[in-house]
């Protein structure tokens, strides 16, 4: 199996050899950016980068302004790295479609499965489609169309409205989805649900009714009435 390229982006070189060190004992290949600007030339050059960890606090072009860009062209899974631990910074990450978030310090170890957690949900689905009245969710292509034309979604929001539509019918508590999308490796607050349910609503457009709000509970996948 071909090696998965990890683009690893911070400012700070003790930093990326330390992750780099560690995501070369588990066989990825690693390909290092000193600042958001080399980032951005590395990802378009052609290179295909099968996730990004991407440090926010950065001079010049900061990680949030290097994810928005890249979230403009590429659904690549993103690792934000933040040392603020602010909430405000995760959600506002979340927005630009970043896919997971961990604090610094952190352990090597634990990024590194966290690494591996997320390159096998972004690649190992069940092949099948399934559809409702010109949604399409394809497990095996990772992708989605509304009435025929494909909609980019990122690794989580994938998951999250897979989740939802395997659960068509039943109402899903805040607290139930995390457990379920962001799973053992995340510790945030709820509102990161209302965070991603904005945004799939939004991308699936007229389709995106049928992610219905249960008032003080969560939300549910249901067509119709």
């Amino acid at each position: 199996m071909k090696k998965k390229t990890i683009l690893v982006v911070d400012d700070e070189s003790r930093m990326r050899k330390l992750i780099r060190d560690f995501l070369l004992t588990k066989e990825f290949d690693v390909i290092e950016a000193q600042n958001g600007e080399q980032a951005i030339d590395i990802f378009t050059g052609g290179q295909k980068i099968d996730l990004v960890i991407l440090d926010v606090m950065m001079p010049g072009l900061d990680g949030w302004a290097v994810c928005r860009e890249i979230r403009q062209i590429s659904t690549v899974p993103i690792m934000m790295l933040t040392a603020r631990g602010d909430e405000r910074d995760e959600l506002l990450g979340f927005e630009l479609g970043a896919d997971e978030y961990i604090s610094k310090p952190f352990s090597p170890k634990v990024l590194v499965a966290r690494v591996e957690a997320l390159l096998r949900r972004a690649t190992v689905y069940e092949g099948k489609t399934t559809e409702y009245d010109g949604l399409v969710l394809d497990r095996a292509g990772h992708s989605v169309r509304v009435d025929g034309k494909p909609v980019n979604f990122t690794v989580k929001e994938f998951e999250l409205l897979e989740y939802l539509i395997e659960n068509e019918g039943i109402a899903l508590s805040r607290d139930k989805i995390l457990n379920n999308v962001w799973a053992y490796d995340y510790f945030g607050d709820a509102r990161t649900v209302d965070t991603h349910i904005k945004k799939v609503r939004s991308k699936l457009g007229s389709k995106g009714c049928y992610i219905k709000t249960v008032w003080g509970m969560g939300y549910k996948f249901e067509v119709g009435e």
